[in-house]
């Protein structure tokens, strides 16, 4: 059951901004607020992290909240809360022995050089700036009233980018460090 949460919640967070942009004026704003509030509420209840817990009660609560208030205009902002709550989680491990990317590179290789450890928080700290700046475009486009930029940039330019951050850092990994 997690998995196949987890997988909905990937697949409806990656289709959101075109869910949200094509079906608003067909008064979606119910169905998809109350969809997202229950899966990440179930997200929240199956976590087995009390980070993940917390983040998935943060989001569930943003959708509450626009509910309650029936704030339309709110759904936008969704994207802009992932990043917000991502920054959250990679900032905060730089200021822990180990930091998130660090933590991830420890499950394949336990014992990591110190030349490792740097190049580890480096990285959280590029997915940090990466972090602000996407969440910096999506809160723009959603202040601007741009709604078909926004549908655009949060639901594929985002996701390249990430690719491109992803797979950049793997080949240089790979082809310069030669880890």
């Amino acid at each position: 059951m997690r998995r196949g949460l987890q997988a909905l919640l990937f697949v409806l967070s990656a289709a959101y901004p075109f869910v949200w942009h094509f079906g608003r004026g067909q008064g979606w704003f119910d169905c998809l607020a109350a969809g997202m509030l229950l899966l990440w509420s179930c997200r929240a209840l199956f976590a087995r992290e009390a980070w993940q817990k917390a983040a998935a009660a943060a989001l569930a609560g943003l959708f509450a909240l626009l509910l309650v208030l029936r704030l339309p205009a709110g759904m936008y902002w969704y994207p802009v809360a992932v990043n917000v709550l991502m920054l959250g989680m990679f900032g905060s491990s730089l200021f822990a022995k180990q930091s998130l990317i660090e933590r991830i590179a420890r499950l394949q290789t336990p014992e990591l050089p110190a030349r490792a450890v740097a190049y580890t928080r480096k990285v959280t700290q590029i997915w940090c700036v990466f972090f602000i700046a996407n969440g910096s475009i999506a809160a723009a486009l959603a202040a601007s009233g741009q709604h078909q930029w926004w549908a655009l940039y949060t639901g594929v330019i985002a996701y390249v980018l990430m690719g491109v951050l992803l797979g950049g850092e793997w080949l240089y990994r790979k082809r310069i460090l030669k880890v």
